[in-house]
């Protein structure tokens, strides 16, 4: 092996990102930009798709913006069908979108359920499949979904069932496409990270004990920053990981250890 380092690139590859207009998902633009990738930033805030795009652009790699939201299939097949159409192919698919909803099961209302069922896991699996049927046609590809800890185990801290159902189903649906797609060149893997600053939990960690409460459950003492999480996704993606597929990579600083 002449250059170790040249199996995390990714040049002349094309990389599809969802919910990459802010937090782990824009850490994973900037990653995959600086790894070589074409990277097309989608966000169902257009605005903010645009703004990581653009940021991409001012270090001299190019990039594209798409609005999109996972939660309805027609954006999706439309969204896939206009980067196949412009780029020519997508060899990278990293599902981040994703939402939850703190309340206990007994109060939680069936469009609840149902609004993070759509977003988390339908979302991701719309995506899969349209982005897996131009990958099985190519005879390669990778895709990385983002499960959580909370899909490894049941919670704890405070009640979110749809969240940690969705991401557990995300971590089952990995192994299922990582399965019937393994003979074809497709690999399909997941992370799951801890708690990072973003702002789908910024709510969260503003409430009085709860950072400190979650740094004390994570052994290497603190949050994970969503830079860490990027570089798991694109080893993941990259021909560094060549040989795994099926497989759900912690970023927990230990968490699921215990």
């Amino acid at each position: 092996m002449s250059d170790p380092a040249s199996l995390f690139r990714l040049d002349n590859r094309v990389a599809l990102i969802t919910g990459a207009g802010s937090g782990i998902g824009r850490a994973t633009a900037l990653c995959f930009a600086a790894a070589g990738a074409t990277v097309v930033v989608t966000d169902r805030d257009d605005g903010a798709a645009q703004s990581v795009a653009e940021e991409i652009g001012r270090t001299g790699v190019p990039a594209l913006s798409r609005t999109l939201d996972v939660a309805e299939e027609d954006a999706v097949v439309s969204s896939v069908r206009h980067v196949l159409d412009d780029l020519g192919r997508i060899d990278v698919l990293v599902n981040n979108a994703g939402r939850g909803a703190r309340m206990p099961a007994e109060q939680m209302p069936t469009e609840t359920w149902e609004a993070v069922l759509q977003v988390n896991l339908t979302g991701s699996f719309l995506c899969a499949r349209e982005v897996g049927r131009a990958m099985l046609a190519q005879g390669k590809g990778a895709i990385v979904n983002v499960a959580s800890i909370m899909g490894l185990v049941g919670g704890g801290l405070y009640p979110n069932p749809a969240y940690q159902a969705t991401k557990g189903g995300i971590v089952n649906m990995t192994r299922a496409l990582a399965l019937d797609w393994a003979d074809r060149g497709v690999r399909v893997n997941a992370v799951a990270p801890t708690f990072a600053a973003t702002p789908l939990t910024e709510g969260l960690l503003k409430e009085p004990g709860m950072a400190e409460e979650i740094v004390a459950n994570t052994p290497l003492g603190r949050l994970v920053e969503p830079e860490e999480v990027a570089a798991a996704i694109l080893f993941l993606a990259s021909d560094a990981a060549a040989m795994i597929t099926g497989h759900t990579l912690p970023v927990d600083g230990g968490w699921t250890a215990r």
